[in-house]
């Protein structure tokens, strides 16, 4: 299980699913929108209090970024 592409693949779908850029959140969460586009694609590993902030700055809670896709 690749997790850093999980949590990006989920962390990118909530983005979007509320029509926010990377631009937006990387704001809100006080993150680099470079940053946030890495972490999205699973290039990084981001550490708990930078998820924290990216789920604060979605408004869900964190263990969404851990769900599995369905097959």
């Amino acid at each position: 299980m690749n997790w850093p592409r999980i949590v990006g693949a989920n962390i990118r779908r909530l983005r979007k699913d509320r029509g926010a850029t990377l631009e937006d959140i990387g704001d809100a969460a006080e993150l680099d929108a470079g940053y946030l586009g890495k972490i999205e694609r699973g290039l990084e590993n981001p550490s708990l209090n930078k998820l924290v902030a990216i789920a604060s700055a979605l408004g869900v809670d964190l263990g969404v970024f851990f769900e599995r896709p369905s097959k």
